[in-house]
């Protein structure tokens, strides 16, 4: 395992065009829980599925019941950025860095210092009024009480990609071709089986693609580096 992560170090070292593409096992060591693991969100108990909750026709058909799940579960507030987020952050102001894709909507990232961050699935940080198109912060939805509203009187959703919605078409586009023009793809802490996002990696035509996840994946067969491996422990040698 060693000599892998010294391989990766190298591979950094050696890259000046690096996209970085995660998911929610980047965020784990930071004490917020992922949804597919054995102890993720799909494997807890509810009085609905959580797939069922994160959907659109739930919010629009049981919003206060959204909004219990999704204040319960989705508040990103309390958790700080971990090794993974901070490194990324510092190779990004070296100029190394050129994109963060991120399939979480936790807003770490830029909480570390990253400043090109391509959030495919939204962010809870960002949140809107259905009716009038007024921007909330997280702090407003968060500590409401039920149903947040806005002034106007419409309910205020969170810009994330609730199943049923489709991807920013922007942020979609934006991330194909960094990572087209990318020498060096790193790819962690996702279980790549979540489309069309796992489908970015096809868009790759660089030198080296690295997968740093605990589990095995569908592309393992296809990078030239695969780390089994925690991503703190990997990232706090770059």
């Amino acid at each position: 395992m060693e000599d892998k992560v010294q391989q990766f170090k190298q591979l950094v070292n050696d890259s000046n065009n690096i996209v970085f593409f995660g998911g929610a096992g980047v965020s784990t060591e930071s004490g917020i829980t992922d949804f597919r693991s054995k102890d993720g969100l799909y494997n807890q108990k509810y009085d609905y599925p959580p797939e069922e909750i994160l959907s659109h026709t739930f919010f629009i058909n049981y919003t206060d019941e959204f909004f219990k799940f999704y204040k319960d579960k989705m508040n990103s507030l309390k958790y700080e950025p971990n090794i993974t987020h901070i490194k990324l952050a510092e190779l990004e102001k070296k100029g190394k860095l050129k994109a963060i894709i991120t399939q979480n909507i936790d807003g770490l990232h830029q909480k570390a210092g990253a400043k090109n961050v391509l959030e495919l699935h939204g962010s809870v940080l960002r949140n809107y009024c259905m009716k009038c198109h007024k921007f909330y912060d997280s702090e407003y939805v968060f500590n409401s009480n039920g149903i947040p509203k806005c002034t106007c009187g419409g309910i205020i959703k969170p810009d994330v990609v609730l199943y049923e919605e489709g991807l920013n078409e922007e942020t979609l586009h934006k991330s194909i071709i960094a990572i087209n023009k990318a020498d060096l793809l790193i790819v962690a802490g996702t279980s790549l089986t979540v489309y069309p996002a796992s489908g970015l990696i096809d868009y790759f035509k660089g030198k080296n693609l690295v997968l740093i996840n605990r589990d095995v994946t569908p592309f393992d067969n296809r990078a030239d580096l695969v780390i089994h491996e925690a991503l703190g422990r990997v990232f706090k040698e770059i």
